[in-house]
């Protein structure tokens, strides 16, 4: 953690070098997701409810799932943007120091400029729980804390999934984008509005089920008795990101260098 910590210093301080760029896009980053959050204000606006749903709880699932994408965006950026590193041939510095390749490469690229994106996630999420009758108690404020952390797993997990790609295609591919920013959109409401096999997929393959929609089923009281299983589902991602990892280290014992 200590190596960790000194990327993060590193590459802070690097990208201060341009403040004004740095603030510029930091709050470019605060008000593009704005455009997302209008559109479901409007939404509710004009019909009220979405199957039972009222919007300050769909704001709350919105956040989580915005506040996990914008953490991980920024701190496992270098998974995202893996395919520069293998395409240039700077991978194979990488295999030969005295440091697993996965911090190595998560160490590569911080996006700081993300804390605009996380600022307005607060902010919602400051909202919703705001004008929501949710009656708090320890255990509840630790599934919260638990969404979010799950989030970052699930997110971080779809990123080196598609940077282990990268060692066969050299190019990173878009179709990993329906997963990141597909997803991120998707989990932004609640699972039960989509068709079954949907709420299946994203909840038993990619647990974003798990992440936000049934422990916020706990924090509503709308879990139906079943308070211990709701509150620990989030665990599911966690569990997510242990076979993206073994996927990563069979994608680096068959690395073939580029050549470059």
């Amino acid at each position: 953690m200590r190596l960790y910590y000194r990327y993060l210093s590193m590459q802070f301080k690097s990208q201060l070098q341009y403040r004004t760029s740095f603030w510029l896009l930091t709050l470019g980053q605060f008000f593009i997701p704005f455009s997302v959050f209008a559109g479901l204000y409007f939404m509710f606006e004009r019909f009220g409810q979405v199957q039972g749903w009222n919007f300050y709880e769909v704001a709350l699932c919105f956040a989580v799932i915005h506040l996990s994408f914008s953490f991980s965006e920024c701190f496992s950026r270098g998974f995202d943007a893996f395919s520069s590193l293998v395409g240039s041939g700077d991978f194979d510095r990488l295999l030969v120091r005295p440091r697993t390749t996965a911090l190595q490469v998560l160490g590569s690229k911080f996006e700081f400029t993300r804390f605009g994106r996380l600022a307005q996630s607060c902010l919602v999420l400051a909202l919703a729980l705001a004008h929501l009758p949710i009656a708090w108690t320890a255990m509840k404020a630790a599934t919260l804390l638990l969404m979010i952390a799950s989030g970052i797993a699930v997110f971080t997990g779809i990123f080196m999934l598609a940077a282990t790609l990268c060692f066969w295609t050299i190019e990173g591919l878009e179709v990993a984008n329906i997963f990141t920013d597909g997803g991120r959109e998707m989990a932004q409401y609640p699972l039960h509005i989509y068709q079954k096999w949907v709420v299946m997929f994203f909840t038993f393959v990619i647990p974003f089920g798990c992440v936000n929609y049934l422990p916020l089923l706990y924090l509503l009281d709308r879990a139906g008795g079943h308070d211990i299983l709701y509150m620990l589902s989030p665990l599911a991602g966690f569990l997510f990101l242990l076979p993206c990892i073994l996927v990563w280290q069979f994608g680096v014992r068959h690395y073939r260098s580029t050549g470059s």
